[in-house]
């Protein structure tokens, strides 16, 4: 049984929504005599009913052995509804049962971003798998730009090499699914060589896993024997903090046992512990005057409809291209109201002018011939392209792909 089926005029249909995702009523599709509904998987005839737990989905009247949406089991069905409302109930739009149009890849729950664009699979995954087979299935979201959280009820050895959550359905009544491994934090207090750090479940509703994924509070996080979870940005610094800091204790220890007095060793350690505090307050403050960056550039963002959470993606790639260290001007009105992009060596003063991100098409009639224009997708390059009346260098680095492409345009 599935969520979705397909009508020769309304197109898909998603029995979790409300509106059945084509502006229709469950009332139009169940018990409707005449009604023609087929598979979108296998296109055989479906056929609208309410399961036992009240929930509204479709059914093969000759379930087909290769359809797969004919042969799931009862707790599949039940985890993929979970995991789109708790996409939904987070602020995205999901849809249940989506494959490519290449049908290489079929996600049972897609998410989308606010331009509608997908950009999350949430699979449930309770049958077996190798890793090799996992990490393949996950590698081919990849070249449609997705990421993949895969969701089991029981651990198994493919879940350490890919990103995973193993959840625990409700019991009683009121109960809501739980998360019980895959996302971890880092435990390290006091934040001293002597105190112990490791790795910890948290246990939390599945919904605010869901919550915190979609939103990047969380990313992936791969260890050094090669294992992958879900953590928060922080706690994986804080893990590359305290091995650098163990890294040093192991050289101090050396230096012990290579003769050296013990007044120095110790006094190597606190030198340790103090780079440790300067480092975390370091930290801090860089991710202070990142802040104050993004509400200095806040009017510009709105000016060129970029997404503030993909600047630094955007940023990261712009400096790749000029291989230097950049740093962002105002918006220059004899520009094109553009952004300004200067480069020049991270610690040295020179600066030079390297490029202007998304000036108005209208002032490129006297655009200066060397100076390059920066735009984050292809909207952009086409409006620059209809407007250009002299040569142009133009690069455009997206930032949601991670692909980048320099055009001339004449």
């Amino acid at each position: 049984m599935g969520y979705t089926a397909v009508h020769p005029q309304w197109g898909r249909i998603d029995a979790s929504l409300e509106d059945l995702g084509c502006g229709r009523a469950w009332s139009d599709v169940h018990r409707v005599t005449g009604m023609e509904l087929t598979c979108p998987q296998c296109q055989g005839r479906v056929f609208a009913r309410i399961s036992q737990h009240r929930l509204p989905h479709f059914y093969h009247q000759v379930r087909p052995p290769d359809c797969e949406l004919a042969n799931e089991s009862a707790a599949h069905h039940l985890l993929k509804l979970e995991l789109a409302t708790a996409a939904r109930a987070a602020g995205w739009r999901a849809e249940l049962e989506v494959s490519s149009p290449s049908r290489d890849w079929r996600a049972d729950v897609l998410v989308y971003d606010d331009r509608g664009r997908p950009f999350m699979a949430l699979e449930a995954q309770l049958s077996a798998m190798t890793p090799d087979e996992a990490r393949l299935r996950t590698d081919r979201y990849a070249p449609d730009g997705l990421a993949v959280c895969w969701i089991d009820l029981q651990q198994r050895p493919w879940q350490r090499a890919v990103p995973s959550l193993l959840v625990r359905c409700p019991t009683e009544r009121g109960e809501t699914w739980t998360v019980w491994h895959g996302v971890k934090r880092y435990d390290w207090t006091p934040r001293t060589l002597k105190a112990r750090a490791r790795w910890t479940d948290v246990i939390c509703p599945l919904g605010e896993a869901v919550g915190w994924i979609l939103s990047k509070r969380i990313q992936t996080y791969s260890s050094a024997k090669g294992l992958v979870w879900w953590t928060a940005p922080a706690y994986a610094q804080l893990s590359v903090e305290r091995a650098r800091v163990e890294a040093e204790a192991e050289s101090i220890a050396r230096s012990i046992a290579a003769g050296r007095l013990r007044q120095q060793a110790e006094r190597h350690a606190r030198a340790a512990e103090r780079r440790l505090r300067d480092s975390i307050e370091s930290a801090a403050a860089i991710e202070q005057e990142r802040q104050a960056e993004l509400l200095r550039l806040e009017g510009f963002f709105q000016y060129a409809g970029v997404d503030a959470t993909v600047w630094e993606a955007f940023t990261q790639m712009v400096r790749s291209a000029s291989g230097k260290a950049v740093f962002y001007g105002e918006q220059s009105p004899a520009h094109g109201n553009g952004l300004l992009v200067y480069a020049g060596p991270r610690w040295g003063k020179e600066r030079r002018l390297a490029g202007v991100v998304c000036p108005d098409p209208a002032a490129l009639a006297r655009w200066p011939r060397d100076l390059t224009i920066l735009v984050p997708n292809q909207t952009w390059l086409a409006r620059i392209q209809a407007a250009a009346q002299s040569s142009l260098k133009v690069a455009v680095l997206n930032p949601v792909t991670r692909r980048s492409a320099f055009v001339r345009v004449p």
